[in-house]
């Protein structure tokens, strides 16, 4: 898991200078208010990480999919765009 983790951590956190760690990005993920508040941390997981990888982050940090998933969508219809895990 730690690999996992270090390569999204790495690229969710270095264009913004955030300080997280692998379960507090687990929580942003799976939280419905990461969309409201447009958490920078949690769009950059959905939109900037390979959407394999991502699976695998969710997966391994044993998050529930359906959560992440509603998230996904949440930030989907705020961009305009689609997101890997939206779908």
């Amino acid at each position: 898991m730690a690999k996992v983790a270090s390569l999204v951590l790495a690229t969710v956190t270095a264009p913004y200078g955030a300080k997280l760690s692998a379960h507090e990005l687990a929580a942003l993920i799976a939280d419905p208010s990461s969309a409201t508040n447009f958490s920078a941390a949690a769009f950059s997981f959905f939109s900037e990480v390979d959407p394999a990888l991502q699976r695998e982050f969710v997966e391994k940090m044993g998050i529930d999919v359906g959560r992440v998933r509603a998230v996904a969508r949440q930030f989907s219809q705020l961009s305009g765009y689609t997101l890997a895990l939206a779908t």
